[in-house]
């Protein structure tokens, strides 16, 4: 089985065996739109301890507005309006936050302050939002699993609140892949080597498409020798609903959790007519990774220096922060 190298599939020519060989992989795409959007949100968050030993770690600020704020405008913004989010204990502030604050309005409402009462109803508006609990944090493939009743038997997306990403393109490039193509789809995006195991990363064939691959084979957190590629998948999935019969039979892997990741490698592994074939979307925008200290810092003065009302005064901050540190 060949393994493409990025630069390998940036340059490949298509013969009509190739374009033959991938119109036979394809199977006929299942009719029903993507509609729902699942986010996970039951993780503890314990690297960011203590501030998450009472906060979840998806209501930390990113400037104003929490982290999963803009995962869910994401969400909107692909047109998934239907958006689950998996809980656990101590995450009822973010139920409250997509709910509305009425006395909290009611002042902002009192005072004549409409920036400031659009910015609090705003949430609120944004989507349908449900919940289901997780009870315990038992991976990423567990919390999808406790979505099963919620989505039936539609095809749905997953967003992982550690991740965000500059713009809903991918996302709906993901979908377009996906009502195109069926099967599952994945979004890739290219890793350094000493990175590659952080993530889990994916042996790919190209298809007749620049930026969409067929998924062959994924290892979870590989050593760069043991990595198949610098194709790293990141927190963004349209999953094809035959991934729930295949999570159901998923045994629990490194520390009892059930991973996501080896249920789409199953479904890789099977005829496409059998619910099979994972796409991969190769994404090359900006991606933050609030998840890490270090990153959730970077987004944090990213975030703040787009914004007019805020860059003015930080700037010439930074730049004066930045010399008298580089003089030390």
């Amino acid at each position: 089985m060949a393994v493409w190298e990025p630069r390998e599939l940036r340059r490949l020519s298509y013969s009509a065996d190739m374009n033959a060989h991938t119109d036979q992989q394809r199977f006929r795409p299942d009719p029903s739109p993507v509609t729902k959007a699942v986010v996970p949100a039951a993780g503890l968050g314990t690297r960011f301890l203590p501030a998450t030993k009472a906060t979840p770690k998806e209501m930390l600020p990113i400037v104003d507005k929490p982290a999963i704020q803009y995962v869910v405008e994401e969400a909107v913004d692909a047109d998934l309006t239907d958006v689950l989010m998996i809980t656990g204990r101590n995450k009822r502030s973010i139920e409250d936050h997509f709910d509305r604050a009425h006395e909290l309005e009611e002042a902002l409402e009192a005072k004549g302050d409409e920036e400031r009462l659009r910015s609090v109803r705003e949430p609120n508006d944004l989507a349908q939002v449900h919940y289901v609990r997780q009870g315990q944090p038992r991976g990423l493939g567990h919390a999808v699993l406790c979505a099963e009743s919620h989505v039936g038997d539609n095809p749905f997306a997953v967003l992982l609140g550690d991740d965000l990403i500059e713009s809903a393109d991918l996302l709906r490039r993901m979908i377009e892949v996906r009502n195109d193509r069926g099967g599952s789809v994945v979004a890739l995006m290219e890793v350094d080597p000493e990175q590659v195991s952080l993530y889990g990363c994916a042996a790919v064939e190209p298809t007749e498409e620049e930026d969409v691959v067929t998924v062959t084979d994924l290892v979870e957190k590989p050593t760069p020798e043991q990595a198949p590629s610098r194709w790293a998948i990141i927190g963004r999935y349209v999953c094809d609903p035959e991934i729930f019969p295949v999570l159901h039979k998923t045994p629990p892997g490194r520390g009892g959790e059930i991973q996501l990741t080896d249920a789409l490698l199953e479904m890789a592994r099977r005829k496409p007519e059998d619910g099979g074939v994972v796409y991969g979307v190769l994404f090359r925008g900006r991606r933050y990774d609030t998840g890490n200290k270090a990153d959730y810092i970077r987004t944090l003065l990213d975030f703040a220096l787009r914004r007019p009302d805020l860059a003015d005064e930080l700037l010439p901050w930074l730049r004066d922060f930045v010399s008298r540190h580089d003089t030390r």
